[in-house]
């Protein structure tokens, strides 16, 4: 049994720019989070986890612009409470996009709100949680349009949610940098 690759699937040869935002803090413990968001449940990514972010519109200045306006349509986080700290590696969908994603220290809003057309919640996941290996799991999966079952990498969250995919390939690399500070967070 391989394990889930974006070699699986076909990407078309002409890939549709967007972009995320990684928003990170540090919270009262002093205890560095992500902010994730949980996708409305409609469409091909409905329910999954993901960050803030988009396709790359005209009016958008750069990826980066696209980034934090996508942020602040989907939860309301204005652009002067995010420093951008770094661009990350793109990564190409089968979905038609190529996703850049850029890291951003936040102030975090005393509350959370969203778009409720487009999210259904803003998680805050401990980093620590998903560095603890006691929560990253493989397991076979076999959903619509997969040319078959595969192993697929995935943090296993609490609420029963599951990290994986695009989201999956953006956090995972970034984990070790984040906790060693790599980044001035």
């Amino acid at each position: 049994m391989s394990e889930l690759s974006i070699h699986d699937f076909p990407i078309p040869a002409h890939l549709r720019a967007s972009a995320v935002l990684v928003p990170v803090f540090r919270d009262a413990a002093d205890e560095l989070q992500v902010v994730m968001v949980r996708r409305a449940a409609f469409g091909v990514h409905g329910g999954q986890l993901a960050f803030p972010g988009g396709k790359h519109e005209p009016q958008d200045e750069n990826l980066q612009a696209t980034a934090l306006r996508e942020a602040f349509e989907e939860v309301y986080l204005p652009p002067a409470s995010v420093e951008v700290l770094a661009a990350l590696p793109t990564v190409p969908v089968p979905s038609g996009f190529r996703i850049s994603p850029f890291l951003g220290r936040i102030r975090r809003p005393e509350t959370w709100q969203w778009q409720t057309s487009e999210i259904n919640e803003v998680l805050e996941i401990p980093l620590r949680y998903l560095a603890d290996a006691a929560n990253h799991t493989e397991e076979i999966w076999e959903l619509a349009g997969w040319p078959g079952p595969r192993r697929v990498p995935f943090y296993r969250l609490e609420g029963g949610y599951q990290l994986w995919g695009a989201s999956y390939r953006i956090i995972q690399p970034l984990i070790p940098r984040l906790l060693a500070g790599e980044f001035a967070v």
